[in-house]
């Protein structure tokens, strides 16, 4: 059985913020309403939303139900080709999406997909990606992989995020996530968040 990454964990001393820029704004560019195949089978429409004037310049994109009128579930979800895409077993970024998507749907929240291939914490390119689980067969092991491969511990920014969180009007959020670091990025990018809820109904500590 192939070792099984992470892709929510990081190493939480790794982001070192620096407040030049961070307030900056963006807007929502366009709605469009598409019928989600979810993991449990059902099918549920969702506004899939695209935005203008992020701060990395990529293509985000948010997915949104049925708004809850309190505090919304949000997932901040970096994307994962070969795990949300292809069914990885090398990582369980394709489970956290299934499981990500059917609880905001269930509870009127927002997915916010960032378009940043993430392997165990580490913002890599998928060609990176792929070379670390050559790394991994050779024997290196997740907690090697980056350095074997000369990256930071971790790259990501959510920066982003926070932009198109507040591009919809949402300041105040209940955050899905296993990382402190998302946490702490969304704060200081001015999103309350107000709980910390961990996957398959376990609070985040």
């Amino acid at each position: 059985m192939p070792e099984v990454l992470n892709c929510d964990v990081l190493n939480d001393e790794t982001w070192d913020p620096s407040p030049a820029g961070h307030r900056g704004g963006a807007r929502v560019r366009s709605r469009v309403e598409i019928p989600l195949h979810l993991a449990d089978g059902s099918w549920q429409t969702a506004h899939v939303i695209t935005f203008d004037g992020l701060s990395d310049g990529l293509e985000h994109i948010a997915v949104s139900y049925s708004r809850d009128p309190g505090v919304p579930l949000v997932r901040v979800h970096s994307e994962c080709l070969t795990g949300d895409v292809l069914g990885s077993g090398r990582c369980d970024c394709g489970s956290q999406l299934d499981e990500s998507l059917q609880r905001v749907a269930a509870d009127g929240g927002i997915l916010i997909y960032l378009r940043q291939e993430s392997t165990g914490g580490t913002d890599l390119s998928l060609y990176d990606k792929l070379d670390a689980y050559s790394v991994q067969d050779r024997g290196t092991g997740r907690a090697g992989t980056g350095h074997g491969l000369r990256l930071a511990d971790d790259a990501r920014d959510y920066h982003a995020a926070a932009q198109m969180l507040r591009a919809l009007g949402v300041s105040r959020v209940r955050l899905l996530t296993s990382n402190p670091d998302k946490v702490r990025q969304l704060s200081w990018y001015g999103i309350a968040v107000e709980e910390r809820l961990d996957f398959a109904g376990r609070r985040g500590a």
